[in-house]
C-alpha cells in the first residue's frame, strides 16, 4: 500500500533574496501524479545546514539564486513515489536515499561523461536553483539520488553528502601519497572536522588550522597530528614548514571561507605540492606569487563537490566507520538562528535540522 502523501507541508522559506527565513505550515507538496518521468518524491528524515546555504539566502555569490526559494542540499529520507512511466530507475520506492547538492545532471553530455556529473550545463542545484531540502517532501531524481547503507544514521549520512563529498574529492585528488603532509585551514568547521578523518583514512599526516580551544580539541580528538590556532600565531607559514620537516606541506585542502587560506598555501606547501580550492569566499580572489608557483612546481586546482560516485564511496566509508560526524540537532523552525551562528563562525562540527 502506497503511502500517503499530504497536500501541504512545513518549509523553510526565502521570500526574496537577502530575506530572512519563514517558515510555512502550508507550502504545496507535489502530487504522485505530478511528477515526471524520471522524479522522485522523497519524503525527509533530516537534512543539514551548510555555509553554502548561507550564501544561498544572501545572494552573495556571482550567481544568483532562485527565489522564492526552499534552500538546503543535505536531506536524507525515504522514497515514498516515483514518477510514472520511469524507466529503469535504480532505487524504489521504500528506499533510504539521499539528495546533495548537485540534484540533476543529464549523464550525457561531455563533462558528465568524463566523471564531472557537477559542470553539467543542465546541473539542477538543490536549494539554488531548484528547491531544496528544508523542507519534509522534497522532489529528486532517481538517477541522481545516492543510495544510503546500512551502519550510518541519517543524520551523519546528511553532512557527508556535501561536506564529507567535497573534501573526500579533493583529497582523493590532492596527488599526496601515504605519510605526506596535509594542511586544511577551516579543519575545526563542518567541512573540516570530516576532512582531518578522510585524510587520517588515506594514511595522511594533518596539519589542522583553525580559532579557538572547542575546535582544537575536535581537531586533535579526530587524530589531526598538528594544531595551529592562527588567532594567536604570528606566523602560520613558518609554522606549517617547521611541522612539515622543514619543507613545508605536500598539499593544502582550503574549507575556510576567508581568502587568507588561499593566498598563505603557495607560501607554505613545498616543491611539487597541490592546492586544492574548495571553500568558496562570497568575493575573494585567489593571490599568489605566479613566480614561486613557477618555480615550486605548484598545482592549483579548483574541486567542486563530486560526482555520484565520489558520494558512494565518501558515505561508504562513513558507514564502515571510519569517518565520524559531530553535529548538534535542532529544528527548522531554528534555521535562521543557525545562519546568524553561521556567519560569525561558531559551529563547530554540523548542524542538522530534524523534520
Amino acid at each position: 500500500m502506497a503511502p500517503s502523501i499530504p497536500k501541504v507541508q512545513r518549509a523553510a522559506v526565502i521570500a526574496q533574496t537577502g530575506s530572512k527565513v519563514q517558515v510555512k505550515d502550508d507550502f504545496p507538496v507535489k502530487q504522485p501524479e505530478e511528477l515526471a518521468p524520471g522524479e522522485c518524491l522523497v519524503r525527509l528524515h533530516c537534512t543539514g545546514v551548510c555555509h553554502t546555504d548561507l550564501h544561498a539566502a544572501l545572494g552573495d555569490w556571482p550567481i544568483p539564486p532562485k527565489a522564492p526559494l526552499v534552500g538546503g542540499h543535505e536531506g536524507v529520507g525515504e522514497i515514498v513515489a516515483i514518477g510514472r512511466d520511469t524507466a529503469e530507475s535504480p532505487v524504489k520506492i521504500g528506499d533510504r536515499v539521499g539528495i546533495k547538492w548537485i540534484a540533476y545532471s543529464c549523464l550525457n553530455c561531455e563533462q558528465c561523461r568524463k566523471g564531472l556529473e557537477q559542470n553539467c550545463a543542465k546541473a539542477k542545484l538543490s536549494g539554488y536553483t531548484t528547491d531544496g531540502t528544508f523542507q519534509q517532501y522534497v522532489v529528486s531524481w532517481v538517477n541522481c539520488v545516492t543510495p544510503i547503507p546500512e551502519g550510518i544514521d541519517s543524520e551523519a549520512a546528511a553532512s557527508v553528502l556535501c561536506a564529507g563529498v567535497t573534501v573526500y574529492r579533493a583529497l582523493k585528488y590532492s596527488r599526496t601519497l601515504p605519510h605526506d603532509w596535509v594542511v586544511l585551514p577551516g579543519a575545526g568547521g563542518g567541512l573540516g572536522h570530516l576532512a582531518v578523518q578522510y585524510a587520517k583514512y588515506m594514511g595522511l599526516r594533518v596539519i589542522a588550522i583553525d580559532g579557538g580551544e572547542e575546535k582544537r580539541q575536535l581537531c586533535e580528538k579526530l587524530g589531526a597530528d598538528a594544531w595551529i590556532d592562527y588567532t594567536t600565531c604570528k606566523d602560520i607559514v613558518a609554522e606549517v614548514k617547521r611541522i612539515a620537516d622543514g619543507k613545508g606541506a605536500h598539499a593544502a585542502v582550503v574549507t575556510t571561507a576567508h581568502p587568507s587560506g588561499y593566498t598563505q598555501a603557495v607560501d607554505y606547501l613545498r616543491e611539487g605540492g597541490s592546492l586544492m580550492a574548495v571553500g568558496l569566499p562570497a568575493k575573494a580572489e585567489l593571490s599568489a606569487s605566479i613566480f614561486f608557483t613557477v618555480f615550486k612546481s605548484i598545482t592549483i586546482s579548483g574541486s567542486y563537490v563530486g560526482n555520484r560516485q565520489d558520494a558512494i564511496e565518501a558515505v561508504n566509508i562513513a558507514a564502515a566507520g571510519k569517518v565520524k560526524v559531530f553535529y548538534a540537532a535542532k529544528p527548522l523552525k531554528e534555521l535562521e538562528s543557525v545562519y546568524e551562528d553561521l556567519g560569525k563562525g561558531k559551529i563547530a562540527g554540523r548542524i542538522i535540522l530534524q523534520m
